[in-house]
């Protein structure tokens, strides 16, 4: 948990991260940042997506629809929480000379789309019926 906390606060002063190790190959460092960019279009993708599945999809079920936009936005909160953790993690990994760290947020965020979109295959299918 303290190691948490310290990542935490790392996200607020990321200057504080030069403070432990080696400075590593600045290719590493622009690179990592590249891969927090690609998290957070990710998230900002997911929660276009689960507005425009509120929005755009009226027709649909209210219990249906806001849980396949909410599915999507919860998705989106965590994964653009999960970039600043994933960059400070792998940012003090790198300066330590460590190995990267590991995480199955990538297979949970996959599960969550693939449930959505399996069940926007099913309102496709099947259609919808209205009522709010």
């Amino acid at each position: 948990m303290d190691d948490f906390v310290r990542s935490v606060r790392l996200w607020f002063a990321p200057q504080r991260a030069r403070e432990e190790g080696e400075t590593p190959d600045y290719r590493f460092s622009l690179a990592n940042e590249r891969t927090f960019l690609a998290w957070l279009r990710t998230a900002l993708a997911l929660i276009g997506g689960g507005f425009a599945v509120d929005q755009f999809l009226p027709d649909l079920r209210w219990g249906v629809r806001a849980g396949m936009a909410i599915g999507l936005l919860v998705a989106g909160v965590l994964c653009a929480l999960r970039a600043v953790n994933h960059w400070v993690r792998c940012e003090r990994a790198m300066r330590r000379g460590e190995d990267l760290p590991v995480s199955r947020f990538p297979a949970l965020l996959s599960l969550v789309i693939a449930v959505v979109a399996v069940a926007m295959i099913v309102v496709v299918l099947l259609g919808w019926e209205g009522g709010s």
